[in-house]
């Protein structure tokens, strides 16, 4: 049975139309509370309200009024704009690769939330919740070609479609907002599993019926090429890692709304076990995880990285990929269960070196 980590994220219906005519709550010159044109923030249109507040007639939360982002015309995805903080940038003052999957995670709710799903942490349809169903992800996969610096505005797009009998699939693209530059994709693969017993569960007619209703009919991919670094199987290894870092334990801050550790935490610890050298000399150029189980705050957690040698580099088309294999380097990860060895995530890293 494959136990996989929950996120509190996925599933989206979309609003038609949503893009034009954003209404908002403004105020008139006389101080009468009055809908309007939604107003503009940096050259960024605001949040548009939920589906749920239009259709009921509720106000916009504060939340709705200040968040720079919207679901676009055709109501088929959702883009929002992001300041990149000071205390989301690490030693060369860009961007983290957790920061950007934290970002990627924020939109993803944020779109559930603006079509009207569920905020009760899952974003799930009514069906799903009579059910006790529950959306896990299987596998994430994201490539950075170039890392925003302190200050700099990310915008990310994302959608949701189906993929396949027993799940779904969310891409994003992000952009650097100052000039439109493509610097970086992500997919993930989400899969139905029953909250109480942990066994997943092929999505039903009804589910179905809530869930793609407005999803892209026709298949849009981040990651459009068929050789692709999304789609590549991570082997599993059993001979000893070349690099280890053993006993890591979750801290209370790592635990999620469900009372498991949060994916962004996975990609710390695979970063734990990469040798020093590496980390002065690359930059994470792509991460691809494999959720296999689910991880709380009592499981000690062993992170193995194996050098992956002779393995045919995919550029995804990018100009900002590595243009000399020499000048990259790949690695392998496992997490495991300390105690009894079981595997928890397998993953890829590619790293590119960095331009002195």
């Amino acid at each position: 049975m494959l136990r996989c980590h929950t996120l509190p994220q996925c599933r989206l219906l979309a609003q038609p139309g949503a893009g034009a005519g954003v209404l908002r709550r403004r105020v008139a010159p006389g101080g009468t509370a009055r809908w309007g044109a939604a107003p503009r923030v940096s050259g960024v249109e605001a949040s548009s309200p939920s589906r749920a507040a239009v259709e009921g007639g509720e106000r916009p939360s504060m939340a709705e009024r200040l968040r720079l982002g919207s679901l676009l015309e055709d109501g088929l995805s959702y883009k929002e704009s992001f300041i990149v903080r000071c205390y989301e940038v690490g030693i060369n003052k860009t961007a983290t690769v957790e920061t950007i999957a934290n970002l990627l995670q924020e939109v993803g709710c944020n779109h559930a939330q603006s079509v009207g799903f569920s905020t009760d942490g899952f974003a799930t349809t009514t069906t799903m919740r009579e059910l006790g169903l529950i959306w896990v992800t299987n596998r994430m996969h994201i490539e950075i070609y170039k890392y925003p610096a302190w200050g700099d505005v990310v915008e990310i797009e994302t959608w949701c479609q189906e993929d396949g009998r027993i799940g779904t699939r969310r891409d994003w693209i992000l952009k650097d907002l100052a000039n439109g530059e493509v610097i970086g994709r992500a997919t993930s693969k989400w899969v139905m599993m029953n909250q109480n017993t942990r066994r997943l569960q092929r999505v039903s007619d009804e589910v179905r019926d809530e869930v793609f209703v407005h999803c892209p009919k026709a298949p849009r991919l981040a990651f459009p090429e068929e050789n692709n670094g999304s789609l590549k199987k991570i082997p599993i290894r059993t001979d000893p890692a070349e690099h280890s870092r053993l006993g890591l334990v979750p801290r209370r801050a790592d635990l999620d709304m469900n009372q498991h550790v949060n994916n962004v935490t996975y990609i710390g610890w695979v970063l734990e076990s990469i040798p020093q050298d590496i980390i002065d000399s690359h930059e994470l150029q792509t991460i691809t995880l494999d959720y296999r189980r689910e991880c709380q705050h009592d499981d000690i957690v062993d992170s193995l990285t194996y050098i992956e040698e002779g393995e045919e580099r995919c550029t995804n088309g990018s100009a900002f990929a590595a243009p000399h294999p020499e000048e990259q380097r790949q690695f392998l990860h496992c997490l495991r269960f300390a105690g009894n060895g079981h595997e928890i995530n397998r993953g890829r890293t590619v790293w590119r070196k960095l331009a002195r």
